[in-house]
């Protein structure tokens, strides 16, 4: 049988360049750095930087890209200037590729590639839609390789910190359906679960959302322990803030989105 990193390296030697968007997650950053170090295709790695874009997702890149020698891009996918997207309608993240691919497809001619893998074709992904419109490849799905594979190939590379990396989407994802994209919104989320984090647990799952109630705070299993100690930092930060507290509830994924 065949294995994962064997099929992944017969898919990329189809191109003889790829432009990588990365978002500093652990499937582009293990696509990018796999990529590379296959030595063909050429490999440029592209990361769009926004205020729905963790700060820490961006050092995360640009130390990887130093540390393995890319030739990369910090850029501006200029999601933000398009109403459509601001707007928040339940395929926000179509508006949000679409900027992001057609910026890409302005910096270079290469080949577009995205770390998306077969897990995610499970999930409501407008992006993907987007992607198809201008022809974006997905390797880890042409090589049937699952968020696991994924991760166990990070491993492979070398990449523990980032094999173990927890799911995080971008941040306008914690802002529900319908309730304008707003910057400061996603920069008081962003402080947020940055402080929560700090007081919980490693890997702990939790999420500051933004929704019609107010800012509600989701906490998973392995962050349950500490509950009092996190509801507490998020009613100061809410009070501080002019915000109300809507409480807090069982984490759930993609709960902010609100179909039609």
């Amino acid at each position: 049988m065949v294995e994962a990193p064997d099929r992944l390296a017969e898919r990329l030697g189809r191109f003889d360049a790829l432009a990588v968007a990365v978002s500093g997650g652990v499937d582009s950053m293990t696509l990018a750095t796999f990529a590379h170090r296959l030595g063909r295709p050429s490999v440029m790695v592209i990361h769009a930087v926004s205020p729905a874009v963790p700060q820490e997702a961006t050092e995360r890149v640009r130390a990887l890209a130093t540390a393995e020698g890319w030739q990369s891009v910090v850029t501006g996918a200029g999601e933000f200037d398009d109403p459509r997207y601001r707007d928040n309608p339940a395929n926000r993240c179509y508006f949000c590729k679409t900027n992001l691919y057609d910026r890409i497809r302005d910096l270079t001619p290469h080949v577009i590639a995205s770390g998306a893998n077969l897990d995610d074709l499970g999930d409501y992904r407008p992006g993907l839609l987007a992607a198809a419109e201008r022809d974006v490849v997905h390797p880890f799905v042409e090589a049937e390789m699952t968020k696991a594979d994924v991760r166990s190939l990070a491993r492979r590379l070398g990449l523990a910190d980032i094999a173990e990396l927890a799911a995080q989407p971008c941040l306008a994802s914690r802002v529900e359906t319908g309730i304008a994209i707003d910057a400061a919104d996603l920069a008081f989320v962003e402080s947020t679960e940055r402080r929560l984090a700090a007081s919980a647990d490693r890997g702990a799952t939790l999420r500051c959302r933004i929704t019609h109630d107010g800012v509600a705070l989701e906490l998973g299993d392995d962050a349950l322990p500490r509950r009092a100690e996190l509801e507490k930092i998020v009613t100061a930060l809410c009070a501080e803030s002019g915000r109300r507290f809507a409480g807090t509830r069982a984490y759930s994924r993609g709960s902010m989105f609100v179909r039609p």
